[in-house]
C-alpha cells in the first residue's frame, strides 16, 4: 500500500509539472512489428494489404504504469507508386489518469535506384489528443499511515484536455540483404501541455539492419531457409538517448531474438523475443527483463503483436518487397 501511494504521489507531481518537464513517445520493443511507428517511410512496404495490432505493458508490477495499444493498416498502390497507411495509437498512464490517442495518415513514395536497391520516403499528419481524468488523482491527504487510501478528501480536478496536429517524415533504403532508415517525428514540436504550455520535442530515430543466410551454395534464397539478422535501432528525443543493439534467428515458423536497450546513463533491458509466422500470419512476444535500479520493483514489461496479409484486390506488376524483420 505504502508503495502505491508513493507512484500516486510521483505521478501528480509529474503530470503538474508540464511547464519543466519534456514529454516522451511510448516506445515499443518489437520495432519491425510496428513498422510505421518506427518510421512512415515503412508504409505499404509488405506491397499487399497488411494489418497490425500490438499491445505493451509496461513496469507491470506497478498497477496501470504504463498500457500501450496500437493499431495500423497499409498497403502498396502501383496508381501512387507508393503506399498508404493508417496509424492508431492510444497510450494510457496512471490505471487512465493521462491519456494520449493519435490518428494518422501515412504516405509513402518508393523510388527503385537501381535493379537491387530502392530507397522510399514517408511523410505523416496525425491528430492527437491528451487528457487528464482529475476524478482519478490521489493526493497524499487521503492516505492513512496503516490503511492506505481510506479518506475522502479529493480536492476536485477538473478533466483537462488538449488537441492538435502533427507531422512526421522518414526515409528507407533497401536491398535483398541490407536495409538502412531515419525519421524525424514531430517536425513541429506541438504545444501538448494541460496544464502550462508544453512542447513535444522532435524524436530522431535511426536504424539498420542485415540479413545473413545460414545455407550454403548459389541457389536463391527461400522464405523457409534459415538467416541471422543484426540489427541496432537508435532513439533520441530531447535530452534522452537510447541504444539498441539486437539479433534475430529466423527458421520458419519460429523466429527468436534477443537485444539490449541502453541509455547514455546506463543499461535499461535486456529483451528475450519469441515468434510465430505461418502463412499469412505473425505472432510475437517479448520480454523486457529490466537490469537497471528499477528491476526489483518494476516488473519489466510484457509486448505483444499480432499481424495479418490480405490477398492483393488486384494482380499487380512485380514489386519488391523489404527483407526486414518480422518482430
Amino acid at each position: 500500500m505504502r508503495k502505491k501511494a508513493i507512484i500516486y504521489i510521483i505521478t501528480t507531481l509529474l503530470i503538474f509539472s508540464g511547464g519543466l518537464l519534456k514529454a516522451q513517445d511510448p516506445h515499443f520493443s518489437q520495432f519491425y512489428a510496428n513498422p510505421m511507428y518506427l518510421n512512415p517511410a515503412f508504409a505499404g512496404t509488405a506491397v499487399c494489404p497488411r494489418l497490425i495490432m500490438n499491445y505493451r505493458n509496461q513496469w507491470p508490477a506497478i498497477s496501470g504504469a504504463y498500457v500501450t495499444y496500437n493499431a495500423g493498416f497499409d498497403m502498396h498502390f502501383d496508381a501512387l507508386s507508393g503506399g498508404l497507411g493508417v496509424l492508431v495509437t492510444s497510450d494510457r498512464a496512471g490505471e487512465g489518469v493521462l491519456t494520449s490517442n493519435t490518428a494518422s495518415l501515412i504516405y509513402s513514395y518508393k523510388l527503385q535506384l537501381t535493379r537491387f536497391f530502392a530507397i522510399k520516403a514517408g511523410f505523416q499528419g496525425s491528430f492527437f489528443q491528451k487528457s487528464l481524468d482529475g476524478s482519478k488523482l490521489t493526493f497524499g491527504n487521503q492516505i492513512d499511515p496503516r490503511w492506505g487510501f481510506v479518506y475522502d478528501q479529493n480536492p476536485k480536478i477538473p478533466t483537462l484536455s488538449k488537441s492538435g496536429v502533427d507531422f512526421s517524415a522518414g526515409m528507407l533504403g533497401f536491398s535483398e540483404k541490407f536495409y538502412i532508415g531515419f525519421a524525424v517525428h514531430h517536425l513541429t514540436q506541438p504545444d501538448e501541455g494541460l496544464w502550462s504550455a508544453s512542447t513535444l520535442p522532435m524524436k530522431l530515430t535511426f536504424h539498420t539492419g542485415g540479413i545473413i543466410p545460414l545455407t550454403r551454395g548459389k541457389r536463391r534464397r527461400r522464405p523457409e531457409d534459415p538467416v541471422l539478422s543484426p540489427n541496432v535501432a537508435f532513439f533520441m528525443q530531447g535530452p534522452y538517448h537510447q541504444m539498441n543493439y539486437g539479433l534475430y534467428v529466423n527458421k520458419l515458423p519460429i523466429i527468436a531474438g534477443l537485444w539490449y536497450r541502453q541509455f547514455f546513463e546506463g543499461s535499461d533491458a535486456l529483451i528475450v523475443l519469441l515468434g510465430f509466422q505461418y502463412d499469412k500470419f505473425k505472432f510475437g512476444y517479448t520480454y523486457d527483463i529490466t537490469v537497471s535500479k528499477l528491476a526489483s520493483a518494476s516488473g519489466g514489461a510484457h509486448e505483444i503483436s499480432f499481424a495479418m496479409m490480405f490477398n492483393c484486390p488486384v494482380k499487380k506488376r512485380r514489386v519488391r518487397e523489404i527483407s526486414c524483420p518480422s518482430f
